[in-house]
C-alpha cells in the first residue's frame, strides 16, 4: 500500500527532526523516499539534502534536479550553489 503522499512526507519530516519521535535519519530518508517516488517534490529536495551532508554529492544533485525537474524553484538554488562551490559539474547545472 502506498499511503498518503503528504502523510509519508510527515513522517519523515517528523524522523528528520526528531519532533515528536526519537530522530531517526535511516526513517526519515526512507519515508521520504517513498514520498519522492510518488511526486513529492520536497521530500526529493531532502533526499537531497540528506546526501549532501554525507557528502554525496552526485546523488544530492540527481536529487535536486528532479525536484527543480518538478517545480520546487528552490532546489535550482541549491544546484546552482553545489555548482559555484565546485561539487556540482557544469554538465549537472546545465541540466
Amino acid at each position: 500500500e502506498l499511503g498518503s503522499i503528504q502523510a509519508l512526507y510527515n513522517l519523515g519530516l517528523a524522523y528528520d527532526l526528531g519532533d515528536g519521535v526519537q530522530q531517526d535519519m535511516m526513517k526519515a530518508f526512507q519515508f521520504y523516499r517513498r514520498a519522492a517516488m510518488q511526486g513529492h517534490a520536497l521530500s526529493r529536495n531532502n533526499l537531497g539534502c540528506i546526501e549532501l551532508k554525507k557528502e554525496n554529492y552526485d546523488r544530492a544533485v540527481r536529487h535536486f534536479l528532479i525536484a527543480a525537474k518538478m517545480g520546487f524553484a528552490h532546489s535550482f538554488v541549491v544546484i546552482r550553489d553545489m555548482f559555484a562551490k565546485g561539487t556540482a559539474t557544469k554538465e549537472q547545472y546545465a541540466e
